[in-house]
């Protein structure tokens, strides 16, 4: 893992109190603290050691959208940590009914420590957070999806011993996930190649951000529509569904635009043998990835799905705090 600077310290002070939108409101030295700290607290956990660093204090959890791994990593995570965790469907409050967003956020200040939010917009959640006290957390967006990132990075460097300068490919559509990764590994110092079919590119105004950010850490992002370039000599090969939820009425369409796409044995042989394959989950299985290779030795899916516990942990420890 990333090893401890003096000013680590300061970083900690820095955080306390922030909200975790994107990882483009963090710092490069912000991000690879979190990671190693996510290291740390898996560490002490698997000795058994748990600190109750936020005992008291409530979690507040919205949910617009269905949810198994953000819900119970962070639910988990809380009780982990001495807190509390309050699941609110978004359909139950007020704010199901109409109520604003300005009182909302005042409202759930006087309540809680901390709230996160699955959301369908990400402006809604940008203006919860402008209206909020305390720190809100993305739990994911049509734009983002921060902490799975965090996740992401955390099983890379767990299986390869560092992130900066290995090849991430990130294979199929241009969406939410992909977005964090691809800014994730940037910060990071990571080599990117995103292949996504003609319609479904990576965001144009996120591309040009992550391509600087990427440059000013050694690494590189690039992005195209062959699959094939994409994975050539990669460390790790990623792909998410190709229909997320919401898009539902375009499944039929999508599995057209995404022939080709398809992360299969065929595809991974142009990687390194011992690539990591990742996937955010739940997984389509002969769609975006041939059972083959998600339940073929390369894979570190449910390690990486395990480590979204420990990267919620460290970011609701420090933000929390």
């Amino acid at each position: 893992m990333v090893k401890y600077k003096e000013n680590f310290v300061d970083i900690e002070g820095n955080l306390q109190g922030r909200d975790l939108l994107s990882l483009l409101d963090f710092s490069s030295e912000e991000v690879a603290y979190l990671l190693q700290k996510a290291h740390d607290m898996k560490s002490k956990m698997q000795k058994g050691i748990m600190p109750p660093v936020l005992a008291g204090k409530t979690l507040g959890m919205i949910f617009e959208k269905h949810s198994t791994r953000t819900r119970i990593s962070f639910e988990v995570g809380m009780i982990q940590l001495g807190g509390h965790a309050m699941f609110m469907n978004a359909r139950d409050l007020q704010i199901g009914r109409g109520e604003s967003i300005y009182d909302t956020g005042h409202v759930l200040s006087e309540y809680l420590d901390g709230v996160m939010i699955r959301a369908n917009s990400h402006e809604m959640v940008k203006e919860l957070a402008q209206h909020t006290s305390v720190p809100v957390i993305n739990g994911l967006t049509d734009l983002f999806h921060p902490c799975q990132a965090l996740a992401d990075l955390l099983t890379i460097k767990e299986v390869k011993g560092s992130l900066k300068g290995l090849k991430l490919a990130y294979v199929g559509d241009g969406n939410n996930v992909a977005h964090s990764l691809v800014i994730a590994a940037a910060h990071m110092g990571m080599n990117v190649s995103v292949a996504t079919p003609t319609g479904y590119e990576y965001n144009e105004f996120l591309l040009q951000k992550a391509k600087k950010l990427a440059e000013d850490n050694g690494g590189s992002v690039l992005a195209m529509q062959d699959p094939v370039m994409a994975v050539q000599d990669a460390d790790a090969i990623y792909t998410d569904v190709w229909t997320s939820m919401g898009q539902e009425g375009e499944s039929e369409k999508r599995l057209q635009d995404f022939a080709g796409f398809q992360i299969n044995d065929q595809l991974v042989a142009h990687a390194k043998s011992d690539y990591m394959f990742l996937h955010c989950l739940p997984a389509h299985r002969e769609e975006e990835v041939s059972a083959s290779v998600i339940d073929g030795p390369n894979s570190y899916v449910f390690q990486q799905a395990g480590n979204r516990l420990h990267a919620q942990k460290a970011v609701l420890a420090t933000l929390l705090a």
